[in-house]
């Protein structure tokens, strides 16, 4: 499903013919096979966030390659790699990333209005996906409405709408409490053992860690080891 294959990056900061060079990640390769939960841990600065988005497509590469579900997904442009996601990709975010002016039904809806799908189609599939999610009944609510869990909850039917055969997921229980963590993770392994959804998980938190069938530790922006579990 992913393949991470010699990959290497840094920043530059600076002015123009000052800049200096921020390494960040340094030969980074793994795989994820289709229907796992990997998880990646590591300390704030170790480089998963920008491998997170180097996967994403939102940053390229300066060395090597990114396949995913046998794309070359490192080669496209930004244009190609836009409807590529629309596609292949769910993605959930630590702070939700739901638009407060919307409702939860227009929040779960965006996807498939980016796609062109028609107004009868979109609606079918929305309802489906918050029903997936136990939300139908609140569809008409908007975020401050909801509860952080159930916030979390349409981001996830959001994720889910165009039915991707990958999730990738930065930090997804950052902004929740404990039980209502624990009840997220139920929810990830249910989607995973159901419906075969692959998962991508950058994480600092042990407790979601230990979700996935591996984890891979980065620090100083190399893979320190890989965990069978």
């Amino acid at each position: 499903m992913i393949e991470v294959k010699q990959v290497s990056h840094a920043f530059e900061i600076g002015k123009k013919g000052q800049k200096n060079r921020i390494p960040v990640l340094e030969n980074i390769s793994f795989t994820v096979d289709k229907g796992e939960i990997v998880t990646i841990v590591g300390r704030s600065g170790s480089g998963k966030s920008t491998l997170l988005n180097i996967i994403s497509g939102f940053i390229k590469p300066k060395e090597g390659e990114v396949w995913i579900d046998g794309t070359k997904v490192s080669d496209l442009n930004e244009s190609k790699f836009a409807d590529f996601r629309l596609k292949h990709l769910g993605f959930i975010f630590q702070n939700f990333q739901l638009i407060p002016s919307m409702t939860a039904f227009q929040n779960v809806e965006l996807p498939l209005v980016l796609k062109g799908m028609d107004e009868q189609s979109r609606k079918m599939q929305v309802d489906e996906t918050l029903a997936k999610v136990g939300l139908l009944e609140y569809k008409e609510h908007y975020p401050s409405e909801l509860s952080g869990g159930q916030q979390q909850r349409v981001s996830i039917a959001r994720a889910l709408v165009v039915n991707p055969p990958l999730i990738l997921a930065d930090e997804p229980t950052g902004s929740l409490d404990s039980e209502t963590e624990t009840e997220l993770l139920e929810f990830i392994r249910k989607l995973n053992s159901e419906l075969g959804i692959t998962f991508l998980i950058i994480t600092h938190d042990e407790k979601v860690a230990n979700i996935g069938n591996r984890t891979i530790e980065i620090a100083d922006g190399k893979v320190l080891e890989g965990i069978i579990r």
